[in-house]
């Protein structure tokens, strides 16, 4: 039987209560304000893009191609199509191949770091030229990446009545604009995430596993998950991922041939070389995970390895004791994602993306458990992980990419929270575990 007046007692404690700068913050942080400046965030975003964009011809305002990002996979499928899967990984041939559909000298240099799956799934787009082709993507992506937004947000119940502002949100991410400007594939890794979130909900862990073990296609996705999933004695979970990871990994190579592969995990190997030195540069600064803020923060690259190996050890085990503790599935998957995008070794800002269930799933946890000591800090984490990554670039100068330890923050309030006796009691109290 469960003792009420432990757990107010446990609620207003003041050793677990937030201090009093983060309260007031999270009360500045209301509805009306998120509203509205998320409206004016979308409308300076988008309008930045439509301006951009809306120079005629293949080029943007910047000299950048548009959906440039895209157009590795759209070589792949043409390559595909033209019984050239060997020249796969070929950098002149991709280059060459680039130079024709652009049709005239650009600065640019995209290597194909994909699988060649992902080329094989582009093949229907490979007949039409690369804008047509382009367009349709983005156009299925933004669709998909409302329709897992729904999906989670259905799943929610406090946020029924903040429709308006969970789309408005959602059209302002900033991730959402850097996606669809690159023309990027991180709307597939969503969707893997939101089918596993959906499958865990139903509680069919096998299948959550298998959606989680789709994320192949993008390995550096799966550096954390299986790690977590191991050592919480997720067996079902861990066994779907490595069983749906395998099938298409064997059903690559088979396709294929050895040879695709083996060309295939060389340039994941070699990436530095492939990319080459003035992009990596740059990279940092668009980058939001362990690895890439110990090499903006650490001048010695091998120190900065070391620090980025021992960080994503404490986030890998955070997670797993939270995964495997008795919270609710909201803070135990947030958790989960956390260490996936933190442990990741080459996540750039698009790859946000993936926070969408999160931040929905977060926020609605803060709405049906006002007075839980870890609501407030929670609120103000949510909202600088959402505004964060647009500060991405001032890290070329501070040497400091604010989102990383605002996302290690707020999984480390989730693995506190999903251990202490207050949570435990809130957690019983709702009868959600």
């Amino acid at each position: 039987m469960i003792d009420r007046a432990k757990i107010d007692r446990a609620k207003t404690s003041p050793a677990h209560q937030a201090p009093a700068w983060i309260q007031s913050a999270a009360r500045w942080l209301n509805p009306r304000r998120i509203r509205a400046q998320a409206m004016v965030l979308a409308l300076c975003v988008w309008g930045v893009c439509a301006i951009d964009f809306a120079t005629p011809g293949l080029f943007d305002r910047a000299g950048n191609i548009k959906f440039q990002d895209f157009l590795p996979s759209y070589i792949s499928a043409q390559l595909i199509v033209q019984g050239r899967a060997r020249e796969l990984y070929d950098r002149q041939v991709t280059t060459e191949s680039m130079q024709a559909v652009v049709r005239q000298p650009t600065h640019v240099l995209l290597p194909n770091l994909y699988g060649p799956q992902v080329g094989l799934f582009f093949v229907p787009l490979a007949r039409l030229s690369f804008p047509a082709a382009a367009r349709i993507w983005i156009t299925a992506s933004l669709l998909v990446f409302f329709a897992c937004v729904y999906l989670v947000w259905k799943s929610c119940p406090g946020l029924r009545l903040h429709s308006g502002i969970v789309t408005i949100c959602a059209i302002a991410f900033p991730p959402l604009f850097h996606f669809f400007v690159r023309g990027q594939m991180s709307v597939l890794v969503l969707a893997c995430f939101t089918a596993a979130f959906l499958a865990f909900r139903a509680n069919r862990l096998w299948f959550a596993g298998v959606a989680l073990g789709f994320l192949v296609f993008k390995p550096q996705f799966l550096v954390a998950i299986p790690l977590v999933l191991l050592l919480s004695h997720a067996w079902k979970s861990l066994a779907g991922l490595v069983v749906a990871a395998g099938a298409q990994l064997a059903f690559t190579t088979i396709y294929f041939g050895p040879a695709v592969m083996h060309a295939y995990f060389d340039t994941l190997w070699h990436m530095p070389r492939v990319i080459g030195a003035a992009e990596l540069s740059l990279a940092p600064i668009q980058m939001h995970s362990l690895r890439s803020f110990w090499s903006l923060l650490i001048p010695r690259p091998e120190l900065a390895l070391v620090l980025y190996a021992l960080s994503s050890i404490v986030m890998v085990g955070v997670a797993a004791v939270a995964w495997k503790s008795s919270a609710p599935l909201a803070l135990r998957f947030s958790a989960l994602t956390l260490a996936a995008v933190l442990v990741n070794p080459h996540l750039f800002v698009y790859d946000l993306l993936v926070l969408a269930p999160v931040l929905l799933l977060l926020a609605d946890w803060i709405l049906s458990n006002p007075q839980h000591p870890a609501a407030a800090t929670l609120h103000v984490l949510l909202y600088l992980a959402f505004v964060f990554p647009l500060f991405g670039p001032l890290s070329r100068w501070t040497h400091v990419q604010l989102s990383v330890p605002a996302l290690t923050v707020l999984l480390w309030v989730l693995w506190r929270h999903s251990i202490t006796p207050s949570h435990k009691l809130a957690s019983n109290e709702s009868g959600v575990v």
